[in-house]
């Protein structure tokens, strides 16, 4: 579940993983960007989309929005759990600062410099040179295909990213699906190639995790496709489509 099409990214990934697995992607794009709404309305809506899905009984429940994890995780879990597990999005600041750094974190304005991100900061990246990096309008440009805003708005992030820079972490599901453009415009000539730190990979990893479940990316292609739009049943958009992950989605699983 998520806003709107930053869910792709963890999408692709599980189908990767199993692609027998069936997949219901639940979103309200109508209603994002969530990252400028006060909590409470956040929380109303997300849970209006994990309650979509969860009509059609999942095993597991991925929350793919950052902005949705820190402010409507609690009230997810406490309305499916126990009898759907609930995977929260966190942003990828430990494996970055592992390295060392310098590191730093793009996120919408609402995100950099809450006290959530700072405590991820202060919990896993002691010692270590961060830069809080606020992208406005990049994710509302990943949503709608906007490439003239999508290339506006990293170029503006870039500027603002320090030069040593030798991780990024991409503290919003949307900029996953621009990450290669991201590399371009942050990394600097003659420097080791730059480290993009996303969360697609190790939330779809949990999930499968927590319903006792390995990947096996060679099992057999049969896993459906349900796409859920406000609760109604639907089909990928054509922006899902003129990303990678949306096309690997709508090729491996045809939706129902």
């Amino acid at each position: 579940m998520d806003s709107g099409i930053g869910l792709l990214a963890a999408a692709a990934v599980v189908r990767r993983l199993r692609p027998d697995a069936d997949l219901v992607l639940s979103s309200d794009p109508g209603s994002m960007p969530w990252g400028p709404r006060t909590p409470e309305d956040v929380t109303a809506r997300a849970l209006a989309v994990a309650e979509a899905a969860a009509q059609h009984r999942p095993d597991a429940l991925i929350v793919a929005c950052n902005t949705a994890s820190v402010r409507a995780l609690s009230a997810l879990r406490a309305r499916l759990e126990p009898e759907v597990p609930v995977i929260g999005t966190v942003p990828a600041i430990k494996p970055a600062a592992a390295g060392g750094g310098p590191v730093a974190i793009w996120a919408t304005p609402s995100t950099t410099g809450s006290p959530y991100q700072r405590g991820l900061i202060g919990e896993f990246a002691e010692g270590v040179s961060v830069t809080e990096v606020a992208c406005p309008g990049l994710a509302d440009a990943v949503e709608h295909g906007d490439q003239e805003a999508i290339d506006a708005a990293i170029a503006a992030a870039a500027e603002r990213t320090p030069g040593d820079v030798r991780a990024v972490v991409l503290g919003c599901t949307h900029y996953e699906l621009v990450a290669e453009r991201i590399r371009t415009a942050v990394q600097q000539p003659g420097l080791p190639p730059l480290a993009l730190h996303g969360s697609a990979g190790a939330v779809a990893a949990q999930a499968l995790r927590r319903i006792g479940e390995l990947p096996d990316p060679s099992a057999p292609a049969e896993g459906s496709l349900t796409v859920l739009l406000s609760g109604s049943e639907g089909g990928l958009s054509a922006t899902a489509l003129a990303y990678e992950e949306g096309r690997l989605l709508q090729e491996v699983s045809p939706a129902r």
